[in-house]
């Protein structure tokens, strides 16, 4: 990435730094380059996309900060600081700890997320339990407490996830996440398969919830429109290396890298097929 357009991928204030993070997966014909040095910021209080075509290595990087990654992927390079601690050196006792209590995961799907033999109360309730030793009594109010930050009448807390729909299912999934007030929450595609009126719901629901509560978000999407409603930031991801971060405002209306360009013009322009069929210029 050129020095112009690596310029806005760090932060004054950040509450994560990622440095020249390699992540590979090995394979018959050699090892294949995921993720090839990548570094940026995420502020903190900071809403930072991440955005590009399915398997440039958005996701591998969200995998890469919780250190969820199996054989055969790896990393390979870099470092991943989260308020001055080093997660790729952390032992696994002590990243246990920061995982959920300090950085929680909102990965894609939320039905294969949920656990489908369990009532939703007993999904929070491992979180709880496990991470804070809570009663059963305790966290129950706790999930209770969640339910009402997302939206969703207390009453449903014994229900099963086949009995949300999908948009409540993600919002399910959004409120386990903060259920241990996290500083950080890695969103991996959290509006895929919804239609686009839930996805506004879901996004003004995570706006309202980081104005309330200060968390990070790493939002993470192909969907470069969707994201610059929501986000401050926004990197541009193509081959596994990141091609241009700027503001949301910027990437939006003055796209610098060809490829940033290319995305936005392969969006529908609903208005300019409006003008032509009325006879009006485009």
């Amino acid at each position: 990435m050129s020095e112009t357009l690596l310029q806005h991928a760090f932060h004054a204030d950040p509450i994560i730094k990622i440095r020249d993070l390699c992540v590979d997966y090995i394979t018959d014909t050699g090892d294949f380059n995921a993720v090839k040095s990548v570094s940026f910021d995420i502020g903190k209080g900071e809403i930072f996309g991440l955005a590009g075509e399915s398997g440039c290595g958005k996701s591998t990087i969200a995998f890469a900060i919780n250190r969820l990654h199996k054989p055969p992927a790896f990393i390979s390079g870099g470092q991943i600081h989260f308020e001055g601690r080093d997660l790729l050196k952390l032992p696994d006792s002590e990243l246990n700890t920061v995982r959920w209590s300090e950085i929680a995961m909102v990965f894609q799907s939320a039905m294969n997320s949920l656990n489908p033999v369990l009532p939703v109360k007993e999904q929070f309730a491992d979180v709880l339990r496990h991470h804070k030793g809570m009663s059963e009594a305790e966290s129950t109010k706790r999930a209770e407490q969640l339910l009402d930050l997302v939206n969703i009448p207390r009453e449903r807390l014994t229900e099963y996830p086949h009995q949300f729909s999908g948009g409540m299912r993600q919002r399910l999934v959004i409120a386990i996440a903060l259920s241990l007030n996290p500083k950080l929450i890695v969103m991996d595609e959290p509006t895929t398969a919804l239609d686009v009126v839930v996805q506004r719901e879901i996004l003004q629901q995570i706006y309202q919830l980081r104005e309330e509560f200060g968390f990070s978000v790493l939002f993470i999407t192909h969907d470069l429109a969707l994201m610059s409603q929501l986000c401050d930031r926004i990197a541009i991801m193509r081959h596994g290396e990141i091609v241009e971060v700027n503001t949301s405002k910027n990437i939006r209306n003055n796209p610098q890298h060809a490829y940033t360009q290319k995305l936005w013009a392969s969006f529908p322009n609903i208005h300019e097929g409006k003008h032509q069929t009325e006879g009006e210029p485009a």
